[in-house]
């Protein structure tokens, strides 16, 4: 017996996450979307990976894709995270501001990081598609604080006291 999405979904609105916006250049263009399920996975060799559902119209757009970019949101661009997660909007329209990056791919301004990956491996699982980048290149931007996704709702994260693990 399994766990049931919703309860699961319920139970995990606790556990903080990163927000992130991954982007790439599709067939039509740029193309790009909010996401929480970004995460590095080794240093050496440098592999990150994010998921998302095989219903999203942008995985349709970037499922082909061999490369595409990681941006690491600051905590004063939730209003860049809600138009990356909202449907049915030219996301890199005004006012989103952005250039191409190495190999192309569509580089949000003011971000915290940058990483541009190609693709080293791809799952399906279950209802979702996990994706394997090897980072290709990373730039850190100015320090600031974060934007995580926690209790259903976009929040800063501000440390004026870090713990160190």
């Amino acid at each position: 017996m399994t766990v049931r999405g919703s309860d699961l979904r319920q139970v995990l609105r606790s556990h903080a996450a990163g927000v992130a916006v991954l982007t790439a250049l599709g067939p039509d263009g740029p193309t790009g979307v909010t996401i929480t399920s970004f995460t590095s996975i080794s240093a050496e060799p440098a592999l990150v990976s994010f998921a998302l559902a095989e219903t999203s119209s942008t995985w349709a757009r970037l499922r082909d894709c061999e490369w595409f970019g990681i941006q690491v949101l600051s905590a004063d661009q939730s209003e860049l995270a809600e138009r990356f997660a909202s449907r049915g909007t030219d996301r890199f329209a005004p006012p989103t501001r952005w250039s191409a990056g190495p190999r192309g791919v569509p580089l949000l301004a003011d971000c915290l990081a940058w990483l541009v990956c190609s693709r080293h491996a791809q799952f399906q699982l279950g209802d979702h598609h996990l994706v394997v980048g090897a980072v290709e290149y990373a730039l850190a931007g100015d320090p600031g604080a974060g934007l995580v996704h926690l209790q259903g709702a976009l929040r800063p994260v501000h440390s004026d006291d870090p713990v160190r693990i």
